[in-house]
């Protein structure tokens, strides 16, 4: 499985009207791409542990796609949904990282370190 990881924290003057252009865009993504398998957004949740002050930045929401092989992830970059959601993206954040993964399930994954 191959996932797509958007780490992002929205422009601090972003609008309601912007925000939900984003939203919608990000919807259209979901229904129209048929090779996303999964798609998840959510917000960071802090526990207080040590860790946490390591990061030196804060990133407020996640975005993580997932897609059944590297073909699909390349039909949904290249998908004109997409390209909406990228235009609309780019204009609402502040700071973003964006990573591609091949992920394996299990203890079967270590063997790739």
């Amino acid at each position: 499985m191959l996932v797509h990881v958007v780490l992002f924290r929205p422009r601090p003057d972003l609008t309601a009207e912007d925000r939900t252009a984003l939203v919608k865009a990000f919807s259209r993504a979901l229904r129209e791409i048929p090779s996303i398998r999964r798609g998840r957004v959510g917000r960071r949740v802090t526990l207080g542990r040590p860790y946490e002050q390591l990061m030196r930045d804060n990133y407020e929401y996640a975005a993580v796609l997932e897609f059944d092989d590297l073909a699909g992830l390349k039909a949904y970059l290249d998908h004109p949904a997409h390209t909406a959601l990228a235009e609309r993206f780019f204009d609402a954040f502040a700071a973003a990282l964006m990573y591609d993964f091949e992920l394996t399930d299990g203890i079967d994954a270590l063997d790739q370190f």
